[in-house]
């Protein structure tokens, strides 16, 4: 994921001038995970700037810098530092067209590293989706794979709204995947139903996929598995066709599950759904309580075995 990302960066660098790369440590040392790697020797330390440590400065510059006309692509370092710069996206990334009236728009994509499993302190470990998905005016995106990771970046840059992009961190570098040269895109919005199935539809995004796709496999259960790719706007057409479809829903993410995107779908499948389910909706997800420290990872994480047992207990129903 890290090569597919830092080819769409590149690609979109290439292609259009305006577009721009900031964040803490982007140039000279390529990001904290490499994204960037490169790419300052390429086009220059005015195109792809490293900045201060401030990051409520590096989300209001880039707001500053899409209304005057570039395009940028600011990276924070990890998702629990992106809280330092909250005011900025919620007062004024998220408004503007609103704000405007339609009149102006920002054509900015901000980045960060999602997620744990690798062993990160507190603020390394964060899942915030929820948070800027209820932030009105905000598209946000989380690719499990390295082609989604490729195609979305560049269809988040080809927007003309502003897109917050988690990159699961434990993805970056988990395995490889062929991904096509040049530019293309994967729709932002739509999810993708990585296997069919008739009995179950379990849906999920990010880290979790890969390892619902495993325990899938292990177990040789007939279930449908839905990756949403992008967390707003959600795909409810997909979600709620692969809910009637299998008469049951598992719900897998890896943030915490009070209030969360978890949540969200749940609401919408029994609004438009219920009288098709054969058994309660199920959620896998993290208890409610701060990212611990590394050591009790593997206790708070969803993993294989809570998924599986999760399986069982409403295949039974």
């Amino acid at each position: 994921m890290v090569t597919a990302l830092n080819n769409a960066i590149d690609l979109l660098l290439k292609e259009d001038e305006n577009v721009v790369v900031l964040g803490e440590d982007v140039g000279k040392d390529g990001g904290v995970f490499r994204v960037t790697d490169g790419l300052q020797a390429k086009y220059g330390d005015n195109r792809v700037i490293d900045t201060p440590l401030a990051e409520s400065a590096i989300i209001g510059t880039s707001i500053g810098m899409a209304l005057g006309g570039l395009k940028p692509i600011a990276e924070i370092q990890f998702a629990g530092f992106m809280y330092l710069g909250f005011g900025q996206i919620i007062n004024h990334c998220s408004r503007y067209r609103t704000r405007t009236r339609g009149t102006r728009s920002l054509n900015m994509v901000i980045r960060t590293p999602v997620g744990g499993g690798i062993r990160a302190l507190e603020h390394h470990s964060e899942n915030p989706e929820a948070l800027y998905a209820h932030a009105n005016g905000l598209i946000v995106v989380e690719p499990s794979n390295p082609y989604d990771a490729k195609g979305l970046m560049i269809s988040a840059m080809h927007m003309n709204d502003p897109v917050i992009f988690l990159e699961p961190t434990k993805l970056y570098r988990l395995f490889k995947q062929e991904v096509q040269d040049g530019m293309y895109e994967v729709e932002i919005g739509k999810a993708n139903v990585v296997k069919e199935g008739s009995k179950l539809s379990i849906i999920t995004y990010g880290t979790m996929t890969r390892i619902v796709e495993d325990v899938v496999s292990k177990k040789n259960v007939d279930a449908e598995i839905v990756d949403l790719r992008t967390i707003s706007p959600l795909d409810e057409k997909t979600i709620i066709d692969s809910a009637k479809k299998t008469g049951r829903v598992m719900i897998v993410h890896e943030a915490s599950a009070s209030f969360g995107v978890g949540a969200e779908i749940s609401a919408r499948i029994a609004e438009k759904a219920i009288f098709e389910l054969q058994a309660p909706i199920l959620r896998v997800a993290s208890p409610s309580i701060p990212v611990p420290c590394p050591g009790y990872e593997d206790y708070y994480l969803p993993n294989a075995k809570k998924i599986s047992n999760a399986i069982d207990k409403i295949l039974s129903v």
